[in-house]
């Protein structure tokens, strides 16, 4: 058994693990925001045993260039303010649906096409579900 003391020291670091998600969302959702993403959603997947991240964020470009500009901004907004960079990023060659894997926020930016067709939030329709629209 573990002595009481241990177990505070876990609590601390789910907390700061907490508040550093917490401080790359919301960088993440200005990031989209700043670059004029739209429909812009997160799904909170604390909940859900099967999920591998707390957060999904996903959110659409009108075409190729602001795709990739929504992503390049995320990942240097995270950078600069958070002093994180992601675990894994994948799709810049397609163009067509970005994901950058921050852990435990994932990010999704897609064109309208691809969102509609792979219908991530009707996957994980047991998540709560938050519009960050203007």
């Amino acid at each position: 058994m573990e002595p009481l003391s241990a177990l505070k020291n876990r609590k601390k670091s789910t907390v700061l693990q907490l508040t550093r998600s917490s401080k790359i969302f919301k960088t993440i959702i200005q990031a989209i925001q700043d670059k004029k993403g739209t429909n812009i959603i997160s799904l909170d997947l604390k909940k859900i045993p099967e999920s591998t991240s707390d957060f999904f964020i996903i959110c659409e470009a009108n075409n190729t260039t602001q795709l990739k500009a929504i992503a390049d901004y995320i990942e240097f907004e995270v950078k600069t303010k958070c002093g994180e960079m992601p675990y894994k990023s994948e799709g810049k060659n397609a163009a067509q649906w970005l994901l950058i894997d921050y852990i435990n926020v994932v990010v999704h930016v897609m064109h309208p096409e691809a969102r509609h067709f792979y219908q991530i939030e009707d996957m994980w329709s047991d998540a709560d579900t938050k519009l960050h629209d203007l």
